[in-house]
């Protein structure tokens, strides 16, 4: 019961500070895969945007950002989780959150961040099989 408050509680947290929270805007997307890796590993950068540690450090933090909904939700749902299915309701959560940031003009859309949401959310799901899994025995 309290895994599944706390997943309830940091999903809707995630929702809140990537979507809801922000103000209106125009219409953004950038649809070229792992753009902000080349972005980051190109020596003067190539669309001039935010610096590459800035890049470097978004895509660590889109990273963690789900781990801990990836980790509470086996544990909410009381055994582990295959990592396939959590591959993919790690892609759900995280496309669903880009397309509403795109659909409601509420920051970049981008594949990217599906990318590393849904890799987060994995390592997530695999933390907290291990975990099942050793307190199983």
């Amino acid at each position: 019961m309290c895994f599944s408050i706390l997943f309830i509680i940091y999903l809707l947290h995630v929702y809140g500070s990537t979507v809801f929270s922000r103000l209106p805007s125009t219409r953004k997307y950038q649809l070229e895969v792992f753009w902000s890796w080349k972005e980051i590993i190109h020596p003067i950068g190539r669309l001039g945007t935010a610096s590459r540690y800035d890049l470097l450090l978004e895509n660590i933090l889109n990273i963690v950002m789900l781990l801990p909904i990836g980790i509470f939700l086996p544990l909410a749902y009381g055994k582990k989780i295959d990592w396939k299915i959590g591959l993919l309701i790690g892609i759900g959560i995280s496309f669903s959150i880009e397309l509403l940031q795109l659909v409601l003009c509420r920051g970049l859309f981008e594949f990217d961040d599906i990318i590393h949401n849904s890799l987060g959310f994995l390592i997530g799901i695999l933390i907290s099989n291990r975990i099942l899994r050793k307190s199983c025995k």
